[in-house]
């Protein structure tokens, strides 16, 4: 974007001059350059600035000393570190003293374009945070679901489409992406608002119980069956049904719920009549079901069924220009609901929020700003009030181990293998492989630390064996 600056702090001219040359044109942005640290935080004092990659060696102030006078006064500002191959360590300093990346010289020019570039993109989400922190109150949800992003915004689009019309809706996303919210925003804008809304967690309800509780049964169906009992689809008659996390229910109940779809009717368990139900029935699922399909695992003629109108909502990771704007939602409704004073996000811990992969999505996000909150004992809530220098400080550990022999980004893979390793199986190793309760111990969805496990070949089994269990 041609409003923005880069300024490029390094004591070599001719390099100063190539990259500026060779940039400007390139990444569309103004570049203005420093041969000296004096001289950048001079400019720094006049100028608005977007980013700043600086050498790590300079005579005089150097590198280091010239970043924590920028984090010191400008907090905000991204910087990249140029450093000279085998100089890794310093490199790591640099990120732990608040540097966003780090690039190697001689450096190859279209992995710096890169980074540069998604360090803007780093920088224009903060200056989104910081104007929402101005304007916070200016901002309204669609239906409690927050976010601007382009992805959001096809989602609204579809939502209001779909609520128009009475077909079935399917809702497919990872965990905490906000399926239940959707569902209950397309049932606010239906016809069917002012009737019943009846939501069914099918993976929390066991199976021999999912299918009384969904159709209802007869006095004497089974034992201790002592009176007749009203199923959920009756109690949404005339309004709608959400079956979330609908993936995992068994065949036998995947039967009964074509035979709603298809006849409008559903037949109690011990009855020999059926009764018709005027439901609308919005289904969601985090799961794969083409592949469990081809398994044999979910009804082929259900799945058509079920998928008359698709809505797949985006993982946060997809949408992170909405980071910012979720934080300062979340801070609005935490604050108040826990009756504390209105608390704010340091850059350093924006930043963090910026670089997650949130495997647990805006659910995961919403833990840590409450987590935040509770344990920050001033107004601005940092890395450590959420938990996370422990696990950057071990996170460097590995680094300075591995580093040597790698590259950068083998390095980072590295980084994140070890620490997932570690992390979660010592998560496993206290609850004896439960994953189910080291979810909860850790913060995020059962089927989310279950992705996690998949990518980095970590098996709860090994931990039960070890065990006993």
């Amino acid at each position: 974007m041609a409003d923005e600056t880069l300024l490029i702090i390094d004591d070599e001219q001719d390099m100063l001059q190539l990259l500026k040359r060779s940039l400007e044109p390139e990444m569309g942005c103004s570049v203005i350059t420093a041969s000296s640290g004096e001289e950048a935080l001079n400019i720094l004092a006049s100028e608005p600035l977007d980013l700043v990659l600086l050498d790590m060696r300079m005579p005089g102030m150097d590198g280091l000393e010239v970043l924590q006078r920028i984090r010191d006064k400008h907090s905000w500002l991204t910087v990249i570190m140029m450093t000279a191959h085998g100089c890794i360590e310093t490199a790591v300093q640099a990120i732990k003293m608040g540097a966003y990346d780090f690039i190697t010289k001689p450096f190859d020019h279209e992995a710096l374009v890169w980074t540069l570039n998604k360090a803007l993109e780093r920088s224009r989400l903060l200056r989104e945070n910081l104007k929402l922190q101005r304007h916070a109150h200016c901002h309204q949800a669609f239906q409690n679901l927050v976010g601007r992003s382009a992805r959001m915004q096809r989602v609204y689009e579809s939502v209001q489409m779909v609520a128009k019309t009475d077909l079935t809706v399917f809702i497919s996303g990872e965990s905490g992406t906000g399926k239940d919210l959707v569902s209950r925003a397309i049932h606010a804008l239906s016809e069917r608002r002012d009737r019943a809304y009846v939501a069914v967690n099918c993976p929390t309800v066991p199976e021999n119980i999912l299918e009384s509780e969904l159709f209802g049964y007869k006095k004497g169906a089974f034992t201790h069956a002592s009176q007749n009992k009203i199923g959920l689809f009756q109690e949404a008659h005339g309004g709608s049904i959400f079956l979330d996390e609908i993936g995992d229910i068994s065949p036998p109940i995947q039967t009964k719920l074509l035979r709603v779809l298809q006849e409008k009717e559903i037949k109690p368990l011990g009855d020999t009549k059926s009764i018709h139900v005027d439901v609308r029935v919005i289904a969601s699922t985090n799961r794969n079901l083409p592949d469990k399909i081809r398994r044999g695992e979910f009804r082929e003629d259900l799945f058509y069924r079920l998928n008359v109108l698709p809505i797949e909502l985006p993982p946060l990771r997809e949408r992170r220009e909405d980071i910012p704007l979720l934080v300062d939602h979340f801070l609005q409704k935490h604050c108040s609901d826990l009756k504390k004073p209105r608390k704010s996000i340091s850059a350093e811990l924006m930043d963090r929020f910026l670089r997650d992969p949130w495997e647990g999505n805006v659910r995961e996000l919403e833990n840590v700003i409450i987590r935040g909150i509770l344990f920050s004992p001033e107004e601005e809530i940092r890395p450590e009030h959420v938990g996370f220098r422990e696990a950057t400080r071990q996170t460097g550990d590995v680094l300075d181990e591995t580093c040597h022999e790698l590259d950068y980004r083998e390095a980072k893979e590295e980084v994140l293998r070890r620490f997932h390793a570690s992390y979660i199986g010592n998560l496993l190793a206290n609850t004896q492989g439960n994953v189910t309760q080291a979810a909860k111990l850790c913060g995020l969805e059962r089927q989310g630390l279950q992705q996690i496990m998949r990518r980095y070949g970590i098996r709860p089994d090994k931990f039960r064996d070890n065990t006993g269990a």
